[in-house]
């Protein structure tokens, strides 16, 4: 008998995910070729089976997924129904900057992007006085959420050159020393 409920016990993980793979068979929350994120880390479903799936990472590593994980778990399908997706870019700039210049700036690297839908059209946030800067939001919709990073890098870069040329300075930390009692052969350097 104690056989027998060892064996129970080890059975049950392969049940339970053989359960799972016919939930995910029937119900369909996830495809393959879908676009997911699992544990933070996005990857590609390539193959569904009764006990697991394995989906490919970025990284070009194949990770094998129990059923279980992924009808217990969290996971976001960026792609069930639609592959567009928000992308947010937060941008902070100095203190003293055209609030109105820069929000037009930022529409307008988001309207020249092609990877980026014309409606609902780009938006631009004025969003807080932060402790060093005065903190923006564009917020605009990708119509391919393969192409999330590419378009992430290449609105940075535009941000970054059209900044430049307007003279807006991308705002750093900025602290005040205060200095209470200084030695005197520093002082006199």
């Amino acid at each position: 008998s104690a056989l027998g409920v060892g064996i129970g016990f080890g059975l049950q993980g392969i049940v339970n995910n053989f359960v799972c793979g016919l939930i995910l068979l029937f119900e369909r929350p996830v495809r393959v070729g879908d676009i997911v994120e699992i544990g933070g880390r996005w990857a590609k479903i390539s193959r569904i089976g009764t006990r697991a799936t394995t989906v490919h990472t970025y990284d070009e590593a194949d990770v094998i997924v129990p059923n279980a994980d992924l009808i217990s778990s969290q996971v976001t399908n960026w792609t069930l129904n639609s592959r567009r997706a928000r992308l947010i870019i937060p941008v902070g700039v100095a203190y003293g900057s055209d609030v109105e210049q820069v929000m037009e700036l930022l529409r307008a690297c988001a309207r020249e992007n092609p990877n980026i839908a014309k409606a609902p059209a780009p938006q631009v946030l004025f969003l807080s006085f932060g402790e060093s800067s005065l903190d923006f939001e564009l917020r605009v919709w990708i119509l391919d959420v393969d192409q999330r990073l590419t378009t992430q890098s290449e609105l940075h870069q535009e941000i970054d050159r059209r900044f430049r040329e307007a003279k807006i300075e991308i705002a750093v930390p900025q602290r005040d020393l205060h200095l209470r009692s200084v030695d005197e052969s520093v002082d006199l350097r």
